[in-house]
C-alpha cells in the first residue's frame, strides 16, 4: 500500500497533471490517500511526482493515521467503538489486514477516502526539491516519518 501526500499547490500545474491529481483524490495541499500498489496507480503517481510525496506505508503508521485522522461525513471521527460495531476488531489489527491485502479501507462503511493532515511540524525540508536533493518530493523510503510530522 502506498501513502500519497500532496505537497505542492495547484498554481501553474499542467492540465494533465491536474486531472491525475483529481483522479487520485488529492484536491488540496496536505491531503493524503492510501492506494494499492497496482500498475495504474504507479503510473499516475509517477506522472504527478513533482507535486507529491509517496512511500510504502506500514501497519503502525496506518493505524495512527486511522486513529488520528479517520473521518466520516460532517467531520465525525473514526472511533474504536464504531470499529467494534462493524465487527472489524481493533484499528491495529485492521491496519495489519489492510497492509497484507486481506482487507480494504472501503470495508469501513462511510469512511472518507482521504486524510486531511496538518502542515509538518518544523516545516518541510523543501517543496521544490526531491528527497535525493534534500527536499520532500518523490519516493520516501520511510513515509511514516513524514506522516508523523504531519499528524
Amino acid at each position: 500500500m502506498y501513502a500519497v501526500v500532496r505537497i505542492r499547490g495547484s498554481v501553474k500545474v499542467r492540465p494533465e497533471i491536474a486531472d491525475t491529481m483529481k483522479m487520485l483524490r488529492l484536491h488540496s495541499v496536505n491531503h493524503c490517500v492510501i492506494l494499492d500498489e497496482t500498475p495504474n496507480y504507479t503510473g499516475m503517481i509517477r506522472k504527478a511526482k513533482d507535486y507529491i510525496a509517496w512511500g510504502v506505508v506500514d501497519a503502525e503508521t496506518l493505524a495512527n493515521l486511522l486513529r488520528l485522522r479517520g473521518r466520516f461525513a460532517r467531520g465525525k471521527r473514526l472511533t474504536q467503538e464504531y470499529m467494534d460495531e462493524c465487527g472489524l476488531g481493533s484499528m491495529e489489527d485492521f491496519a495489519k489486514a489492510v497492509c497484507s491485502g486481506d482487507a480494504k479501507l472501503s470495508d469501513i462503511p462511510k469512511l472518507k477516502p482521504l486524510f486531511r493532515l496538518h502542515p509538518p511540524r518544523k516545516g518541510h525540508r523543501g517543496i521544490k526539491k526531491t528527497v535525493v536533493e534534500g527536499g520532500e518530493l518523490g519516493f520516501h523510503e520511510n513515509i511514516g516519518a513524514l506522516l508523523r510530522k504531519m499528524r
